[in-house]
């Protein structure tokens, strides 16, 4: 049987030029053959999906909230479209009699509720910018991205205020009001008095504009209506202007990808809002739920809690990051391995018997009906028994949870890939194709991709296995970054976006991620890593020579190679009583867990954040040396040789590490 094919070729492939390197055939997903869907009429901004829909759906219920009955969490409450609307309207109100309008920048503090929600539409309303200020990132780049976007009004959950008020006096040069989805204290309107600021609590504010009414801007499609900041790998966060147009040419595609693959979105879909607003990836799942009068239902905040909320709201897509979804899976086959003789049996083999008619072609629908009643029907219970697509983003997922949540949670198991700077969505895996394992799927039918050769990393876009940079085009696409021309320079050339992400082309026109351009890259919690930032800090330990950290997208945690200072160790073993050669003392634990320490102590004075720490070392007593191609003769590490050369030594290292987690 031919192989499918989900892509077609859109332009030619380049040969290398002086300036730049070759790059692959460009190809655009299948589903878009004909052209890109046609920009949606009426659509021209991010304001316009959310007040068609409220005129399209003005009772469907919207946004939902866990109530508090008797100090317990009970059902969820709803807000429909129109009264979500009315509030809106206010929020927006009450922005413009503070003075604020077009253009200015206004930033949202906090974990995703009702009131984020609100803020962000009112922004949409008046042609303020919304700046979501990034809840993991602590209070020095809270204040950066004050300062760098000029941030004159802030909105923030309660409990986020004391994070906001650490920020002064320096954000204070550019920051005026600041408004509370909960309550204020006096003492906070004491503190924010002294700098000259105005704060209110939710309700106070929504009073503010009762008594005015103003009109709304026309808005462009080329108008920024959001600057969302990278969490920032390598010094400070980065602000990526999103424009109207990005949001809505996405909106277009992934309608065109759902109906391709018949599993549209209708309005009574309904999605469990907990991965970062201030992320894209969770940003485009909203705005398309919205766009089609879906319900947007929000966590407690606990991710220990996830599995009851989604037991309560009962959502039809799950999107996770595969932290998440690596949790679902230990839960999952600890609950089955404590389980009698014959219970494991049973499941045993219904998942090798769907799996199998899941190899020979048939759809999971398909694949064993029967079985999916008798034995998964319990898995799909506990992620709230209406799931039919769970979406993996942010980091890549390990091929066996992948292909085990496949078969046993009934429902369509997806990956995908974007940037911000894409606004998310570039590539995702299709429903019911098996050999898509392991892959983040074809582009989505409104960008095209190509691969870019990087000859110094040996990857070759023209090969008959064409790996390289992973490059995009398309009006998706971020329109630069905020202030900084020069890094927007760097990575856009000829309308294309270098992603820094090193791909590989799969015969069916899927893309597999195989590595990182640049020293950079994520651990399987979505955070990123600036290793060589890193190696300069651990590099300060007196007794060690050199160290390599290494770590990668399927781990949670980082390890490292290390040549320790002969002498150090050797002084360190005659105190503590240890007599023996320089070779056994780097294979002693005692040695390593002393190294470690060391390492730790230095993490620690430089305030660290805990996944920047070294859980695993080896002691290598040979440096690191140009005989064994480790090293270029300006002693710069080579990271693909080191990774090659210890590739034994790390998966050790990471199977010791990784006890079973609870």
């Amino acid at each position: 049987m031919a192989q499918k094919r989900f892509i077609i070729e859109v332009e030619k492939a380049k040969e290398a030029t002086e300036d730049r390197p070759s790059r692959g055939p460009a190809y655009r997903s299948i589903f878009a053959k004909d052209g890109f869907p046609a920009p949606i009429q009426g659509l021209d901004s991010c304001w316009d999906v959310f007040r068609l829909s409220v005129e399209k759906y003005p009772n469907n219920p919207m946004l939902g909230t866990r109530e508090i009955v008797d100090g317990k969490h009970g059902k969820y409450k709803w807000q429909t479209y129109k009264e979500v609307y009315d509030i809106v309207i206010k929020v927006g109100n009450s922005i413009r009699s503070c003075g604020y309008g077009e253009g200015v920048k206004c930033g949202i503090y906090g974990a995703n509720s009702a009131e984020w929600i609100m803020s962000m539409e009112a922004c949409n309303a008046h042609g303020l910018l919304c700046v979501p200020l990034y809840d993991t990132l602590g209070s020095r780049a809270i204040e950066f991205i004050i300062s760098h976007a000029e941030v004159s009004i802030a909105f923030a959950e309660e409990k986020k205020i004391p994070e906001l008020l650490k920020t002064f006096p320096n954000a204070t040069k550019y920051l005026m009001t600041i408004v509370s989805f909960g309550k204020v204290t006096p003492e906070q309107k004491q503190e924010v008095g002294k700098f000259g600021l105005a704060i209110y609590s939710w309700t106070e504010f929504l009073q503010l504009g009762e008594s005015q009414s103003f009109d709304l801007p026309t808005k462009q499609r080329s108008d920024i209506c959001t600057i969302m900041y990278t969490s920032g790998t390598t010094g400070d966060p980065k602000g990526v202007l999103i424009s109207n147009e990005s949001i809505i040419t996405l909106l277009a595609g992934v309608k065109r990808l759902l109906e391709s693959v018949n599993e549209k979105l209708v309005e009574k879909d309904v999605y469990l809002s907990y991965l970062p607003l201030a992320h894209s990836f969770d940003r485009v799942i909203e705005e398309t739920f919205i766009w089609h009068g879906a319900s947007i239902g929000f966590w407690r905040g606990d991710g220990k809690l996830l599995i009851e909320d989604l037991g309560e709201l009962k959502p039809t897509i799950f999107c996770a990051v595969p932290r998440v979804l690596d949790r679902v899976y230990s839960g999952l086959t600890q609950n089955i391995s404590s389980g009698g003789f014959l219970k494991k049996t049973l499941f045993n083999f219904a998942y090798s018997y769907k799996l199998n008619n899941m190899k020979k072609g048939h759809k999971h629908a398909a694949a064993s009906p029967l079985l999916d009643k008798v034995v998964f029907d319990k898995v799909k219970q506990g992620l709230g028994g209406h799931v039919r697509v769970i979406l993996s983003g942010a980091a890549p997922l390990s091929m066996h949870v992948e292909s085990y949540l496949r078969v046993v949670t009934c429902s369509h198991v997806l990956q995908g890939y974007g940037l911000t700077e894409t606004f998310a969505g570039t590539f995702v895996s299709l429903p019911d194709e098996l050999d898509m394992l392991g892959t983040v799927g074809p582009p989505v039918p409104n960008v095209d991709a190509c691969l870019e050769s990087v000859p110094e990393m040996g990857y070759d876009a023209l090969a008959s296995t064409p790996r390289g940079e992973i490059c995009v085009k398309g009006d998706t696409l971020f329109s630069g970054y905020y202030k900084r021309e020069d890094l927007t320079k760097e990575v856009l050339v000829d309308g294309w976006f270098h992603t820094g992400d090193i791909g590989e082309w799969q015969p069916n026109g899927s893309m597999k991620i195989i590595d990182r351009k640049k020293n950079i890259f994520k651990l399987s919690q979505g955070e990123y890593v600036a290793v060589e930032n890193l190696e300069n800090i651990f590099s300060q330990v007196p007794s060690i020579e050199s160290i390599w950290v290494y770590g990668n997208s399927f781990e949670a945690f980082l390890v490292a190679v290390v040549t320790p200072s002969k002498q150090a160790l050797e002084h360190w073993a005659e105190e503590n009583g240890i007599s023996t050669d320089f070779s056994s003392l780097c294979e002693d634990s005692r040695a390593k867990s002393y190294i470690l320490e060391e390492l730790s102590k230095i993490g620690k004075e430089k305030k660290l954040k805990g996944f920047e720490f070294i859980k695993a070392v080896h002691l290598d007593p040979v440096p690191l040396d140009m005989e064994r191609d480790l090293i270029t003769p300006t002693y710069k590490k080579k990271r693909p040789q080191l990774l090659k050369y210890y590739q034994n030594v790390i998966d050790n290292m990471y199977k010791s590490g990784n006890k079973p987690r609870v």
